[in-house]
């Protein structure tokens, strides 16, 4: 087959493809690389570096599915008060007092 028969969409998408893999790939392993085991499914940096990497698009897409864990929640971020909307726009924007203008 003459590489210059194929069309040029079909080039194109091909291009996107692999560079969406490529971005896929690198930010999976980024993201790998600077998250803590214990936040990890299966504990396994190794195991996962292997599936984002040996199983090209499908890999890194398991890996933002399921092979990250949230990590747990900061006790100090639960039991802060929680603010009204309404005291932080007043603090922010000051509303005029009646009586008091130009």
């Amino acid at each position: 087959m003459d590489p210059s028969t194929i069309p040029v969409w079909i080039i194109a998408a091909v291009v996107l493809l692999a560079l969406v893999q490529v971005t896929l790939v690198v930010v999976a392993l980024v993201d790998l690389y600077r998250r803590p085991i214990a936040e990890l499914t299966f504990g396994n940096k190794v195991v996962w570096a292997a599936v984002i990497i040996l199983l090209n698009i499908l890999g890194p897409i398991l890996y933002f599915a399921a092979g990250r864990r949230r990590p747990p929640a900061d006790d100090a971020a639960a039991a802060a008060p929680s603010v009204n909307p309404r005291d932080v726009a007043d603090a922010l924007y000051r509303r005029p007092e009646k009586g008091s203008g130009p």
